[in-house]
């Protein structure tokens, strides 16, 4: 089943790291990067090599191609068959060293390269930066209006490329259910598959807010009851196309 719920928990506090994988998200990723100040990479580095060197599974989100910290990061994790997010992706050479990785589009460039970036053969998904990309614009991260088209070309880059569709962004207010709901319905409209959380509580309403309604699942049955010839439902044309749609949205 294609993940919806994208755990990060910062590299540098190793006693999460447990308490992560039992959260119930789909992929627990240890953060490297943002979430590790400059002073601490190399010891975040080497709690994440202890952790999957003892036989813990997770993904790794290293540090930026170009940092001073991502040598060492790929190193360590060239010991391990684990999937690796790298962030401020822009060129497709930096990804192609991976066994599987996600590409985090976060700036103007990886934007206008995303068809590129899905394209390379160890990207298994795009994911979308809205803070990183904000700051670079300077605009404000929580206006949706000004990232539809970043998004929209992450999607598109993603189906022309075979992927599974994109992962949206982190919403920042962990005070507010109803405004991660309210995200990631948007981002499922626009086409995106997944989400990144930032904490556990976020789980389960994003993997609500992904799942196929009570109402789209009334329709998919009908619909996959209709002959495979062009017909109607509900007063609605059903032809292959929406045929498909239905046999996706009913797993």
């Amino acid at each position: 089943m294609t993940a919806t719920t994208y755990l990060f928990v910062p590299g540098d506090r190793p006693e999460r790291f447990a308490k992560a994988v039992a959260s119930g998200a789909d992929v627990v990723i240890l953060d490297l990067e943002d979430a590790v100040a400059p002073a601490d990479k190399e010891a975040a580095r080497a709690h994440v090599d202890a952790w999957l060197g003892g036989g813990g599974r997770a993904m790794v989100r290293i540090n930026a191609p170009g940092t001073p910290w991502f040598g060492p990061d790929v190193e360590v994790l060239s010991r391990y068959a684990v999937p690796v997010m790298v962030p401020k992706a822009e060129t497709p050479g930096a990804l192609a060293g991976f066994l599987e990785v996600i590409a985090l589009v976060e700036t103007a460039l990886g934007v206008e390269r995303a068809a590129e970036l899905a394209a390379v053969a160890s990207v298994r998904r795009l994911a979308f930066g809205a803070v990183d990309l904000a700051a670079q614009l300077g605009v404000d991260p929580s206006d949706r209006e000004t990232f539809a088209y970043a998004r929209s070309r992450l999607v598109l880059a993603s189906a022309a490329a075979g992927l599974e569709p994109p992962v949206d962004g982190v919403t920042t207010d962990l005070t507010d259910p109803d405004r991660l709901l309210s995200d990631v319905t948007y981002a499922r409209r626009l086409g995106f598959g997944a989400k990144l959380c930032v904490h556990p509580r976020q789980i389960d309403v994003v993997r609500a807010g992904f799942a196929p309604t009570e109402a789209e699942l009334e329709w998919a049955r009908k619909v996959v009851m209709a002959d495979e010839s062009v017909s109607t439902v509900d007063g609605q044309m059903v032809d292959r196309p929406v045929l498909e749609r239905a046999r996706r949205l009913l797993g």
